[in-house]
């Protein structure tokens, strides 16, 4: 079992997530989480049923708490500040690091870390997911990002250019302005995005852009 005596990060207090953030992840496979980098410590408040069976911890313990608690001692710091860049840059980043389960045990982990907008442009959000890597495979990270880029290749140019600013965070109504299209084909193209990508939610289809290198 891990270290009774280890120091979590402190949590701020957020007894439910909010349905709206919840649902950006809730269909997901893949472990995924949100944090709010407006509060302090920019804590998770929401969380998915694959994330919380992937590392072992409760949707109770998990909420409130900056996502450092996945750290250990053999955790790589360079990657940890990798990280941090992206969220102080406001990027997405994609990296893979050692973090450890509730029980102690380590495992190799493909992270993504993506910003999310609001209507005035503000950062609002940060999305997480996790793929775990087995020890003895070749990079999840490389493999993932062929197999992305191999179905972001037929995508029609107006939908890589959609799914590009998905990737970057930005919703419906920035997507239109900047390209100079009405909200609601927006809407339409994302629509079908989701079905050409084969994904369940809106999670998947920015993690996969980001493997992509959009």
């Amino acid at each position: 079992m891990a270290d009774d005596n280890l120091e979590f990060p402190k949590s701020v207090d957020i007894s439910e997530p909010d349905p709206a953030v919840q649902a950006m992840i809730e269909n997901s496979p893949i472990a995924s989480v949100v944090s709010n980098p407006r509060l302090p410590d920019n804590p998770l408040v929401a969380v998915n049923k694959a994330f919380c069976e992937l590392t072992g911890y409760d949707q109770k313990f998990i909420l409130g708490r900056n996502c450092r608690f996945l750290s250990g001692e053999a955790t790589e710091p360079w990657l940890t500040e990798e990280i941090r860049r992206g969220v102080r840059e406001q990027k997405s980043v994609l990296v893979e690091i050692l973090n450890y389960k509730k029980d102690g045990t380590p495992f190799q982990n493909a992270v993504l870390v993506a910003p999310m907008f609001d209507d005035d442009g503000e950062l609002k959000y940060f999305l997480g997911s996790q793929v775990e890597i087995e020890s003895d495979a070749p990079s999840l990270n490389k493999a993932r990002r062929m197999r992305a880029v191999e179905i972001v290749k037929d995508l029609s140019k107006r939908q890589r250019e959609v799914l590009q600013y998905i990737a970057q965070g930005m919703l419906n109504k920035q997507i239109a302005y900047e390209l100079d299209l009405s909200e609601r084909t927006i809407k339409m193209h994302r629509s079908i995005l989701m079905k050409r990508l084969n994904v369940p939610s809106a999670a998947d289809m920015v993690r996969l852009a980001v493997e992509a290198g959009m």
